[in-house]
């Protein structure tokens, strides 16, 4: 079984029974507060303080920022460079994640479309964590097509606005729901998949998460 957590931006925590791992921990300076909590691997998508800050990340994680295959207690995490069509100076890392039984997918800041001939080296998706907020990334509409090429079982919406007073100018998440045909849900604390896991879902099912990093 994982747990996924989000703590708001691209920033999210998995955890299994051995392995914690933390995507994209960003500074305070965003408006969020990470969690200290424990972690043994962090990944990196961008170059930039709202993806790349430390600060808030406890122990010695091993700490992985660009494209590579590599293998850390069990997991096995591949970094993927997608071509940029909008050319931006930072550079985008994709993560894909193989716990036992469950592919996850991390895309970071990505700000274009991939092509079919990009994605297929990705594999099959269990879950997708997907940017829709726009600005920097993709937005509600590009985001729907990401998830036409990829088929996941689960995606879960990140990157959109939520109100902190140090967030870029992002779309909502509802703008998102309403291109996707979904209701919009009630957001959830975490999300604990297993392989199996959601039970006889046929459609990819869209899930909420609750950003646990919001200041008081």
């Amino acid at each position: 079984m994982v747990e996924i957590s989000w703590y708001g931006h691209a920033c999210f925590r998995f955890r299994d029974k051995n392995t914690v791992v933390i995507t994209d921990p960003y500074s305070r300076a965003l408006g969020y507060s990470l969690p200290r909590v424990r972690t043994d691997i962090v990944t990196i998508s961008l170059p930039h303080p709202h993806h790349n800050s430390l600060e808030g990340v406890r122990g010695q994680p091993k700490v992985i920022s660009g494209p590579g295959e590599y293998e850390l207690q069990s997991i096995f995490i591949t970094g993927i460079r997608f071509p940029d069509s909008k050319k931006s100076e930072l550079p985008n890392t994709v993560y894909v994640y193989e716990f036992e039984g469950l592919t996850v997918c991390h895309l970071g800041g990505l700000r274009s479309v991939p092509s079919p001939s990009q994605v297929e080296g990705l594999g099959a998706i269990g879950v997708l964590l997907v940017p829709v907020g726009g600005g920097e990334t993709i937005g509600p509409g590009e985001a729907a097509e990401v998830i036409s090429l990829l088929e996941p079982r689960v995606v879960i919406p990140m990157h959109f606005r939520t109100g902190v007073r140090g967030e870029p100018v992002l779309a909502s998440v509802d703008k998102f729901l309403k291109v996707m045909g979904a209701r919009a849900p009630v957001p959830q604390e975490s999300l604990k998949l297993t392989r199996t896991s959601p039970e006889g879902a046929e459609e990819t099912q869209v899930v909420v998460l609750a950003p646990k990093g919001l200041l008081e």
